[in-house]
């Protein structure tokens, strides 16, 4: 977590960040490699799923930031 941390850091990938951080993305497509999800809408079923489980753990989704994952390359 600290080399991701000061990875972020030295790239300013926060920088422009509103809601959605490094870590928010990092954490959900963690998860989606994890459990083989297929699409986009597989992976905000599934994480929607668990909601209360990963707020736990610090993963925060919405809708729109599963939509924004889909626009990076």
């Amino acid at each position: 977590m600290r080399a991701f941390r000061r990875g972020v850091a030295r790239y300013e990938g926060n920088r422009y960040k509103k809601t959605f951080s490094c870590l928010d993305q990092y954490l959900c497509m963690t998860f989606a490699q994890l459990t083989h999800r297929e699409s986009l809408r597989d992976i905000e079923v599934c994480l929607r799923a668990q909601k209360d489980k990963l707020y736990h753990r610090g993963i925060r989704i919405q809708r729109s930031n599963v939509f924004w994952l889909s626009t990076l390359p």
